[in-house]
């Protein structure tokens, strides 16, 4: 029998053949809501939302962390047998404020043309004409895709 099984710790999907009749070992993972604190030289420092625990975490285990501004709360998977932290996990639409763009150009709105902007975190993304400095956005944390502007 062949399956698919997804790699937790890394995310890698892989195609497993089995016998049947053959036991795997469970893993009981557990999700938690954790804030972003601050970040210094062990990593991003998070704060667990119940028992208000603070713990570093790798960039390289938060799934959009180019988007994250301090105080965002994020998903944290975790493994319950040695509480290792597999990975974590920002909300999949974010809001965050546009803090350089070139202006556009006026009563050029209907067609699709885009255009860099720098966001409050540092990352760029492309953004419609009609956007300017100062502006509230909402984006797309899987890929950093431009969804709507957000009034304040």
């Amino acid at each position: 029998m062949i399956i698919k099984v997804k790699n937790v710790s890394d995310g890698r999907v892989l195609e497993r053949r089995f016998n049947i009749g053959e036991k795997l070992e469970d893993v009981v993972i557990e999700r938690r809501p954790y804030q972003y604190l601050y970040e210094d030289q062990s990593g991003r420092i998070f704060m667990n939302q119940e028992t208000f625990e603070q713990i570093p975490i790798d960039n390289e285990l938060v799934i959009g962390h180019e988007y994250m501004k301090e105080s965002d709360i994020v998903e944290v998977v975790s493994d319950t047998t040695d509480g290792t932290i597999l990975y974590a996990e920002m909300p999949v639409k974010t809001v965050l404020r546009v803090t350089h763009s070139e202006p556009g150009i006026k009563g050029d709105t209907a067609t699709n043309t885009l255009k860099p902007a720098t966001l409050e975190t540092g990352v760029e993304v492309r953004v419609p004409l009609f956007i300017n400095e100062g502006d509230l956005i909402q984006v797309d944390t899987r890929d950093g895709s431009y969804l709507q502007r957000v009034k304040e």
